[in-house]
């Protein structure tokens, strides 16, 4: 092995080191639309994603050309994204470097994309939507030696970005947006729930979370491993909200991956014991959380 790639294998096992083993991390989405072409023409001319696959009512996209991380169907009958309902806040895309961040920044203002930004101390992130109206963030972290741990979890804030500042490694980096970087993912989902603490238990007593924020008492952030989030919850569309009919765009699953097959077996039994029911169908295993979202459950 060259210098060059034991570096490049070094950069990145500390870009993954949240979203591998031991952690249980977010893999990929699916995402029901009203109008395939156009969220295809989207993901991929606007945002820089390759088709990995494509049919007529399906397609997923990939940003290392290998690795599905955003799919999409067209069911029958569907009808528009429901409002104030539970289901996707927003899922969140993890980028290697600032400096892609800043290249993406530039490359949206291009596109006449609008988009919102926000410096959370253990990230910098821009916001937007889909066609549907499916939420959008797209993040690099911060150094994580800078994030400030305490008994009551991670510290995390809203403040505006610094636009200046960001860009100056966009002027470093001396290139244009030229797609997803291949080593993209998918670094968390934000969720729109009925009942925090309901949620709360299906996420920790069942799945396995950490709590590692609470907001206000109307949002949870929880992760594994000692991340800022994998997983965060909030109860913005009302308490009780109700769930989105199942012909409506919006989220159609997300997936969990765990370390091992173990862990899955104790998260399956965790689960069953707090009374979820969980399915396996052809060895796909699946459940509901409390709100109506489906997570399927793999290693």
């Amino acid at each position: 092995m060259d210098l060059e790639q034991e570096n490049h294998n070094k950069k990145r096992g500390i870009f993954m080191r949240y979203h591998d083993a031991p952690a249980t991390y977010v893999k990929n989405v699916q995402l029901k639309t009203e109008d395939l072409e156009r969220s295809i023409r989207f993901y991929k001319n606007s945002l820089g994603f390759q088709i990995l696959e494509q049919d007529a009512h399906s397609a997923k996209f990939t940003a290392d050309g290998k690795t599905e991380l955003i799919s999409l169907v067209q069911p029958a009958n569907v009808i528009p994204k429901q409002n104030r309902t539970t289901g996707l806040y927003h899922f969140a895309l993890l980028l290697p470097k600032r400096s892609d961040l800043a290249l993406l920044v530039m490359h949206l203002q291009e596109q006449g994309i609008r988009f919102g930004a926000s410096d959370h101390l253990v990230s910098e992130a821009v916001y937007f939507e889909d066609p549907d109206g499916n939420g959008i963030e797209i993040y690099a972290d911060t150094d994580p030696s800078t994030w400030a741990w305490s008994t009551q979890g991670v510290s995390m804030d809203t403040k505006p970005l610094d636009f200046d500042d960001l860009l100056t490694s966009a002027s470093e980096a001396m290139q244009r947006w030229n797609g997803m970087p291949p080593d993209t993912i998918i670094g968390h989902i934000h969720l729109h729930v009925s009942q925090l603490g309901e949620s709360e238990v299906f996420y920790t007593q069942g799945l396995g979370f950490e709590v590692v924020s609470r907001f206000r008492g109307s949002a949870l952030f929880l992760s594994t491993n000692k991340y800022h989030h994998h997983v965060a919850l909030n109860t913005w569309h009302g308490v009780g909200a109700p769930r989105p009919p199942k012909n409506s765009a919006g989220l159609d699953f997300f997936t969990l991956v765990f370390p091992d097959e173990k862990s899955l077996q104790t998260v399956t039994a965790n689960l069953e014991a707090i009374g979820i029911v969980v399915n396996n169908t052809d060895g796909r295993i699946s459940v509901e959380d409390p709100a109506g979202d489906v997570i399927v459950l793999t290693v």
